[in-house]
Order: structure tokens, then C-alpha cells, then sequence
């Protein structure tokens, strides 16, 4: 829907520029040209993050969005720098704009089927926990930014009759895309460097704060990372040392599931089970237990940075 909503409205700013030789309106079209590369990307992405775990990408390939939503940052900018080259003239040498109404009309129009289309794009995509549907549609919003400025800056024009005005709004316009633009680098990059997500390591903590059992001593070195939809996540679990080897298994089977009906079926889970020492008595809520040395006292609190770090008398 985003591919062949975008190859249709490149048509009509297309069509909307040659009725009045604006800047703005060219500015418009340009990032639309971006918009239809990205989004034909975006299509080969989803498929391909879609795929499941096989031998030669036992993680998946959900990492792919990543280079998606920095295929399209990077797009973005060459646009800015487009729109900043064919524009930047018109502020000092204005033309006349002839066929104004016809061609704002046709923007409008444009703008509008656009703002439905990337407010579905950005819904779909945090649903589906898919970068690249989110940073599609908030592409489209931008578009949808740029042509509400394009818009009020040719109204301003109209009523004026300044027609520098024309090219310093397209030079806004290309400020307002780049800083988009080095939005969507950043987080790219962020997912190649498989940077730290605090929101998802607290609301793991959350969901393990919330369901706690008796026999969870503690956690700790507490790791998780997206790849596209799917999540990773690792962590060791303390259990009482007297235990057998199936009663732990039975323990760390529960948490496995506890964090995949959150997370969901295709999350990969991995939790190392340790025994636990004398030291860790204070915390350990389980009972009855002949090997405790001292009494219950304390109730670890898990968050992000009590469970990232080894516990060092473990």
C-alpha cells in the first residue's frame, strides 16, 4: 500500500510542480521520489525479517530493518541536500508562479491521503514491533509536514506577492527532512551496535518483579536486544542449590515462558540456572530449607541496573 501510494502521489506533485515552476513544490516531489525508493526497500525488508531462524542466521534476519531504516535516513539527507541546491537560487532571483490554485490544490490533496496512510504505517509498525513499517511511516508524516509547510508558505505567497518566499520555505522544507533524516541514521545505527533498549529491560524486570516464585533467589547479567519483531533475551537465574536437575529445569521452563507469552512465540529466551551460597540466604524467600544460614530479610528489587551486572559473591 505505501509503494504504490507514494508511486501515485510522486505523479500528482509532479504534475503539481509543472503547472507552477515552484521551488516548494518541487522540494515536495523530490522527498516523494525518496519516499517511493524507500518504501519499494521496505517491502524487500519486511519479507526478508519475516523469514524464520535458519542455518546460516540461527538469530533470524530481523536485523536487516535496521539497514532499511538507514537506507532511508541517508535517502532523506541526499534529498535535503537536493532541495537545498535547486532552491537556494529562488530566494535571490524569484519567478512568477503561474496555475497557484491548480497546483495547491492538487498538494492538498496529496497531504491528505498522505497523513492517513503514514499514521497506519507508524500504527502497523509499533504493533508489529517492525522498524522499518515505523520509520516508512514516519517518512510519510514528514512528507505530510513538508507539504503543510509548502502549503501555508504559497498562501503566503499568494497573498503577498513575494516570490522570494517561495524558496526559502523549500529551504525550511529541506532543513525539516534532514533533521528527519539524521533521526533515522541514529537509530539505525543504534540497532547495529546493538545498543542497550531500557524500555525493554524494564519491562522485563516488570513482568519478572510481577510474577516472582519462591525459588527465583535472583537474577542477574540480565541481557536483551531487538532484531526487527523478534527479541533476544539471556539472563542467569539462582535457585536453590539443594534442588534436582528436573525441578530446576521445571523453574526455568516457567520464567522461559512467563517472558514469551509477553514478548511472544518467536522470542528467543535463554536462562542459565546458578546455585546458590550462603550469602544469598538474606534474599531467598524459599522454604523450607536446611542449608539456610541466616533468615529471610531483604526482597531484591529487579530493575535494569540491579540485574545487568554479575553478582560478585555468586
Amino acid at each position: 500500500m505505501s509503494l504504490g501510494v507514494a508511486v501515485a502521489l510522486l505523479a500528482v506533485k509532479m504534475a503539481a510542480w509543472l503547472l507552477t515552476g515552484s521551488a516548494a513544490i518541487l522540494s515536495d516531489a523530490l522527498e516523494s521520489i525518496i519516499n517511493v525508493v524507500a518504501a519499494a526497500f521496505a517491502v524487500l525488508s519486511v519479507t526478508v525479517a519475516d523469514s524464520p531462524p535458519d542455518e546460516r542466521h540461527p538469530y533470524g534476519h530481523g536485523n536487516i530493518e535496521y539497514y532499511a531504516a538507514w537506507l532511508e535516513g541517508m535517502l532523506i539527507l541526499l534529498a535535503s541536500i537536493g532541495i537545498f541546491y535547486e532552491s537556494w537560487d529562488k530566494i535571490f532571483h524569484p519567478a512568477p508562479m503561474p496555475n497557484l490554485g491548480a497546483g495547491v490544490a492538487l498538494l492538498a490533496a496529496a497531504g491528505g491521503v498522505n497523513l492517513w496512510l503514514g499514521l497506519l504505517l507508524v500504527r502497523q509498525g509499533r504493533s508489529s514491533g517492525s522498524l522499518t513499517l515505523e520509520a516508512d511511516g514516519k517518512h510519510v508524516l514528514t512528507d505530510v509536514y513538508t507539504s503543510g509547510g509548502v502549503l501555508v508558505g504559497l498562501a503566503l505567497v499568494w497573498a503577498t506577492g513575494w516570490l522570494w518566499l517561495d524558496g526559502l520555505v523549500a529551504c525550511l522544507v529541506g532543513a525539516n527532512i534532514a533533521w528527519a533524516g539524521v533521526g533515522l541514521v541514529r537509530r539505525s545505527v543504534s540497532g547495529f551496535m546493538i545498543e542497550s533498549d531500557p524500555v525493554l529491560l524494564e519491562q522485563i524486570c516488570a513482568l519478572l518483579r510481577e510474577n516472582r516464585q519462591p525459588a527465583w533467589i535472583d537474577i542477574h547479567r540480565l541481557r536483551a536486544i531487538k532484531a526487527g519483531r523478534r527479541v533476544h533475551v539471556d539472563m542467569h537465574l539462582i535457585l536453590p542449590r539443594d534442588m534436582t536437575l528436573a525441578e530446576a529445569h521445571l523453574q526455568v521452563d516457567a520464567m522461559e515462558q512467563l517472558l514469551l507469552s509477553r514478548l511472544g512465540p518467536e522470542a528467543d529466551v535463554m536462562i542459565h540456572a546458578d546455585p546458590c551460597v550462603d550469602a544469598r540466604c538474606p534474599v531467598c524467600e524459599a522454604e523450607p530449607c536446611d542449608l539456610r544460614g541466616s533468615a529471610n530479610s531483604a526482597t531484591p528489587v529487579w530493575t535494569p541496573q540491579t540485574t545487568g551486572e554479575p553478582k560478585k559473591n555468586v
